[in-house]
């Protein structure tokens, strides 16, 4: 449907079908689910319906990294070690990957970390302890598993991967009361 013009008087409501609304430097889409392949199915219930609003953004790898943290520490329910410790992650996939598929993540990868990351204001502060409680999260999250080998893991491609583009869907649903 686009932008609605505010000075138009409208002879139906230019509210009903999907709508595209700019909001500063992003596309902000809403559409009716169930229409299309836009469908939102409750099987016990069978009702289909809901709103769905989705967003596009484009922004700079710098951003995109922070989003895309904030954005799988909001969804996994990760605490801010967790968060921080999934950020050292995805710099060692960047910059320091064994494998495909492999990353040490020990005391000297943390070190480089945060030795990469000193122009940061504020400065970045993660405690080795820190790092180890965030580790654990992201494991117990099926972000990363542990190798054989003590100090590297596996990581999950499909939260650690190499594309330029995610999206993030989150479902909210109000309890029916009795």
């Amino acid at each position: 449907m686009g932008d609605i013009d505010l000075k138009l008087r409208h002879r139906f409501n230019p509210f009903v079908e999907d709508m595209i609304v700019p909001v500063k430097s992003r596309q902000v889409k809403i559409s009716k689910m169930g229409a299309d392949n836009n469908v939102l199915f409750n099987q016990s219930t069978g009702e289909v319906h809901g709103t769905h609003v989705s967003t596009f953004k484009k922004v700079d790898g710098e951003q995109f990294i922070k989003l895309f943290t904030a954005n799988i520490g909001m969804t996994f329910e990760l605490s801010s070690a967790g968060i921080k410790t999934f950020s050292v992650l995805l710099w060692t996939v960047q910059h320091k990957a064994l494998e495909k598929d492999q990353v040490m993540l020990d005391s000297f990868i943390l070190e480089d970390f945060i030795e990469a990351h000193t122009d940061n204001k504020p400065p970045l502060k993660l405690s080795i302890t820190t790092f180890k409680r965030g580790l654990n999260e992201l494991e117990r999250s099926q972000i990363i598993a542990k190798t054989v080998r003590q100090g590297i893991y596996y990581f999950n491609p499909n939260f650690v991967f190499n594309g330029d583009r995610i999206a993030f869907t989150t479902i909210i649903e109000r309890k029916k009361q009795d």
